[in-house]
């Protein structure tokens, strides 16, 4: 069980100095995650020893670039515990996979009138793909409503199905109130009516463990630059089934089997879906990536500072591994922080607030490792902007989702979110950083 310094020294970032005064405090991992040095030594090695286009050439790099290819498909076929890698599809990154169902599947099956269920806190790459649907095609977006503590209403699920509905499309977590939305219940209810249902895990994925069999969807996708890999690529899981009925995305080389001027025959699973050359040496970089987060052990939380009467309990033990051990990790994280903040007077944070369980301790289990906050009066840009100079980074703004932003009656919030190598003493200087900030307004 190492010790948390242990795992920051595998982010060489992490020990920068910001405006040459401040020691990085990054709490802005739900945007992008930092990278540790073997996803940049893969990457390198790569390009400097293996560099060769993939797939069809007969000579050793590029057999060998093909053979680092292909592993990191299995390497996310394994890391989502999908059936097989033809269920695995190399994207740019979970917009492009949302893009891509949204068209195949709108092409394919859905007509003017037919209609896609969202949620009112869809990020906005989850609800303009739609959008750009509803303009070719006259589709409806039907909305799923949220209460004031950010839930959704499953409740109101039911009633939003009916003979023209083709698809549900919804985050597994929030990027804006960290909600873990019930995935699985509304799968199930769902499929009971015969529909398909995307799963944008971009949130979801870098936190807990994902199996996409166990949640039954049709449709996965998620960001490698979230999780500790490269950016510009991402990863399509789909159902072979649906995938096999569904037409290309984009034409061109590698997703065909052969061409004429009067006919093309497309290419299997999952090369239908990959035209052109891929981002091979980033696919190396986020296969790496999923192996560092899947083997990493629970790092022994720094001690809790004096002055907090009431000490949260460790809530990363021994002996857990992988995604378990970063899941409670940033639980016990998340918790802290959101005892800490409510310490600050006119402080709001939006979202499921900390719950105490029956056995008296916090409890975070409907809340991921996002924070997003208000304090008085104090506009979030201001408020981002100071804490910048203090060397905390944080998001500022609606965070790519205004029409949750308009539910909630707000313009946009601050936004604190968390990894694996963040610690409770960050925590702690985020506080003491706001503290300060409030004596100035």
């Amino acid at each position: 069980m190492p010790p948390i310094d242990q795992i920051r020294s595998d982010f060489p970032i992490l020990g920068r100095r910001i405006y040459d005064k401040y020691p990085l405090i990054y709490l802005d991992n739900a945007a992008t995650t930092q990278k540790p040095r073997c996803v940049v030594e893969a990457m390198t090695d790569e390009y400097y020893n293996v560099n060769a286009n993939v797939h069809r050439g007969v000579h050793f790099l590029s057999q060998q670039a093909t053979d680092l290819h292909e592993q990191a498909r299995e390497t996310v076929r394994r890391f989502l515990n999908a059936r097989t890698t033809s269920e695995i599809i190399f994207t740019r990154g979970t917009t492009e996979s949302i893009n891509l169902v949204a068209s195949c599947f709108g092409q394919a099956f859905m007509r003017e009138g037919d209609e896609v269920i969202l949620t009112e806190m869809e990020h906005h790459s989850n609800i303009v793909s739609w959008q750009l649907l509803q303009q070719r095609r006259g589709i409806r977006l039907r909305i799923l409503p949220i209460t004031d503590d950010g839930s959704v209403r499953l409740d109101c699920v039911e009633a939003l199905f009916n003979e023209r509905t083709k698809i549900v499309s919804l985050s597994h977590v929030s990027n804006v109130l960290g909600t873990i939305n019930p995935v699985k219940e509304v799968i199930r209810i769902a499929h009971a009516h015969g529909i398909p249902v995307l799963i944008d895990g971009a949130q979801s994925t870098p936190h807990f463990r994902i199996d996409v069999q166990d949640l039954d969807c049709d449709f996965f996708a998620f960001s490698g630059h979230k999780i500790y890999g490269p950016t510009g690529i991402g990863v399509l899981y789909g159902k072979e089934q649906w995938l096999d009925r569904l037409p290309p995305y984009m034409g061109g080389g590698e997703m065909i089997k052969t061409v004429s001027f009067e006919h093309t025959t497309f290419n299997d699973l999952p090369y239908k879906f990959e035209a052109g050359t891929p981002d091979y040496v980033a696919s190396t970089g986020l296969a790496r990536a999923l192996d560092y987060v899947s083997s990493v052990t629970a790092p022994v939380p720094d001690a809790s500072p004096s002055g907090l009467t009431a000490p949260l309990p460790d809530a990363s033990p021994s002996g857990l591994v992988g995604l378990d051990a970063v899941e409670a990790h940033e639980r016990d994280l998340t918790a802290y922080a959101m005892q800490r903040l409510m310490e600050i007077p006119d402080m709001h944070i939006y979202g499921p607030q900390l719950q105490i369980g029956q056995d008296g301790q916090p409890d975070v289990s409907n809340h991921d490792a996002v924070i997003s906050f208000q304090v008085g009066n104090i506009h979030h840009l201001d408020m981002g902007t100071l804490l910048d100079r203090l060397g905390i980074a944080v998001r500022t703004g609606h965070h790519c989702a205004e029409p949750l932003m308009r539910r909630l009656g707000i313009e946009g919030t601050c936004r604190a979110s968390f990894a694996l190598y963040n610690t409770r003493e960050e925590v702690d200087a985020l506080v003491s950083a706001i503290q300060r900030i409030q004596q100035m307004f």
